[in-house]
C-alpha cells in the first residue's frame, strides 16, 4: 500500500475535491489554523502514486496496513431522467445486473479513477440531465464537442443519446487516456480524443452543441474559443461554476453575444443551459 500526499493552500480545496472526486481513495485533510490542506490518494502501487506526483508535485511513502484485501465504497447507480444509469461498477456481471433492473435506459459505467467526472458530482449530474433534454429534442445526428472533458462521462452520454460526430478534449494526458478506456469500455470507441488547452486551441469545427464543464477562471477566458466551436442555432452547457463566480462567468458570455435563459443550482454549484442571444430571441 502506498499514498501520495501534497500539503496546499487551503483556497483550492474545492478545486482538489474536483480533481479527485468519485475517487474512493481519496482523502482531505484540513490542517488546524484552515490555512492548508493536505491531500492525499492511497495507492495499490507506488507507481500510480508516482503518476500523480508528476501532475501535482508532492511525495508518495510506502504504508504497512493491508489495503488491498479493502473494499471501496462504491456509491449507488446515478439514474439520469428515464434515458440513463451512470456506475462506478465495471464487471460484466454488475453491469448486467443493472441494465435488468433498469430496463430502456443506457447503462454507462465510469469505474473511478484519477480524471474528474463519475457522474456523482453536482456540476457532471445536471450536464447530464441537461444532454437528455438537449437530446430529445434534436434529431439524432447532431455534433457534439466536449471541452474539458474529464473521465469522458459527456461525451459517451451525448453519443447514447444521438450524438453523430462527437469530439472529446482536455488539457490532462491521462484524463484522455483515461477516457478513451471508457470509449471502448462503453461501446462508443467513434468519439474523438485530443489532449490540448482550450486557451490556445484554434478549433477549426463547430458543433450543434458544446459542453464545457470546467473552472469559471478558464471559461471566462476561453469564450473567445468556445463561440468558434458553436454552430449557429446551437446549444452550449456550461458548469463546473461556483455560485459566487456565475454572475461574472454569465456576464462575460454576454459580452461575446451567449444568453443562458436556463440556469439549476445545486449547493454551491449552478450549470446553465443555452445559446447565441439572437437565436433565444428570435
Amino acid at each position: 500500500m502506498f499514498v501520495w500526499s501534497k500539503l496546499s493552500a487551503s483556497k483550492w480545496l474545492d478545486a482538489w475535491e474536483d480533481r479527485f472526486h468519485g475517487n474512493p481513495n481519496f482523502v482531505l485533510h484540513v490542517i488546524k489554523g484552515g490555512k492548508s490542506v493536505r491531500v492525499e490518494v492511497f495507492c495499490a502501487t507506488k507507481s500510480e502514486g508516482e503518476a500523480i506526483a508528476k501532475q501535482f508535485g508532492g511525495t508518495v511513502r510506502k504504508l504497512s496496513s493491508d489495503w488491498k484485501n479493502a473494499s471501496p465504497v462504491i456509491p449507488p447507480p446515478l439514474k439520469v431522467r428515464d434515458a440513463l444509469v451512470v456506475t462506478q461498477l465495471s464487471s460484466a456481471k454488475d453491469l448486467k445486473q443493472l441494465a435488468k433492473d433498469h430496463p430502456g435506459r443506457d447503462i454507462i459505467s465510469i469505474p473511478p479513477e484519477m480524471a474528474f467526472g463519475t457522474g456523482d458530482h453536482a456540476t457532471t449530474s445536471t450536464c447530464l440531465r441537461f444532454l437528455v433534454d438537449i437530446g430529445r429534442s434534436r434529431e439524432a445526428g447532431w455534433s457534439c464537442a466536449d471541452l474539458g472533458s474529464g473521465s469522458g462521462l459527456l461525451a459517451i452520454a451525448a453519443k447514447k443519446l444521438g450524438a453523430g460526430e462527437t469530439f472529446a478534449c482536455d488539457y490532462d494526458p491521462f484524463a484522455v487516456t483515461v477516457a478513451e478506456r471508457n470509449f471502448e469500455r462503453n461501446g462508443t470507441p467513434g468519439i474523438e480524443a485530443k489532449e490540448l488547452d482550450i486557451l490556445k486551441w484554434k478549433p477549426r469545427k463547430k458543433y450543434d452543441v458544446v459542453l464545457a464543464n470546467i473552472f469559471s477562471t478558464v471559461l471566462i477566458q476561453a469564450f473567445p474559443v468556445i463561440i468558434k466551436t458553436l454552430k449557429p442555432k446551437g446549444e452550449i452547457v456550461l458548469s463546473g461554476i461556483l455560485a459566487s463566480q456565475a454572475w461574472d462567468v454569465f456576464t462575460a458570455a454576454a459580452s461575446h453575444g451567449l444568453g443562458f435563459p436556463e440556469v439549476v443550482k445545486k449547493g454551491k454549484w449552478v450549470t446553465a443551459r443555452g445559446g447565441w442571444m439572437n437565436d433565444l430571441t428570435a
